[in-house]
């Protein structure tokens, strides 16, 4: 998949406030300070796309990115147009309580009530063990019927066999609940590892989605 066009579309504080064009959408999400805006401007080859900040927890709507991609299919191009959403982040101790608790209804109520919606891309920091609230989130998603794939991300700041080792922990962890785990992808926004295989993977979706319609 080749990105032809990447900009912003528009904010919304609620999943009712949100695009309803029956364009899909990849909504991406994790813990604060995961890399998520980073890794949203290295997909779309755009710098500063999405805005990166020092202070976690800056992102506090629904972020809507509009997309065009190509695809060679035998002897012909294919254009797609579909939404990259961003998230506020999840897990932010030093966010008030009442601010977190409205991104938890935030967050619960896209989740729950987002038709458009064709995947989740949820972010793990590839250099720690999995966290509790990481675990909880997934098992969330797939308790509703969610549809996603765990990014680890920042795998190019650590040792492989150390990242390696967290990706068997979060594994073992997810097998206790789940009989068929969520597909697993490894990227880095610095040296652009596994981009290809994640925009692959949404042009996939987007072809399934075509036949379904």
């Amino acid at each position: 998949m080749t990105i032809k066009r990447a900009q912003f579309a528009v904010s919304s504080p609620s999943w009712r406030k949100c695009p309803d064009d029956g364009r899909p959408e990849y909504a991406f999400i994790g813990r604060s300070n995961v890399g998520k805006s980073s890794l949203i401007n290295m997909l779309t080859g755009v710098k500063g796309l999405a805005k990166t900040s020092g202070r976690p927890g800056k992102t506090q709507l629904i972020n809507h990115f509009l997309i065009a991609s190509e695809m060679e299919r035998a002897n012909h191009r294919e254009m797609n147009e579909w939404y990259l959403v961003d998230l506020p982040g999840y897990g932010y101790a030093r966010t008030s309580k009442s601010t977190r608790a409205g991104f938890s209804q935030l967050i619960r109520e896209y989740f729950l009530h987002r038709e458009a919606l064709a995947n989740t891309y949820v972010l793990i920091d590839s250099r720690i063990p999995p966290q509790r609230i990481d675990l909880e989130f997934i098992n969330f998603l797939g308790q509703n019927g969610v549809p996603l794939t765990i990014v680890f991300t920042k795998t190019d700041k650590e040792k492989q066999r150390e990242v390696m080792g967290n990706v068997k922990l979060m594994k073992e962890e997810l097998g206790k609940l789940w009989e068929e785990l969520p597909p697993m992808l490894l990227t880095s926004s610095l040296t652009g590892y596994g981009r290809d295989a994640l925009l692959d993977q949404i042009d996939q979706i987007n072809e399934e989605l075509k036949i379904k319609n």
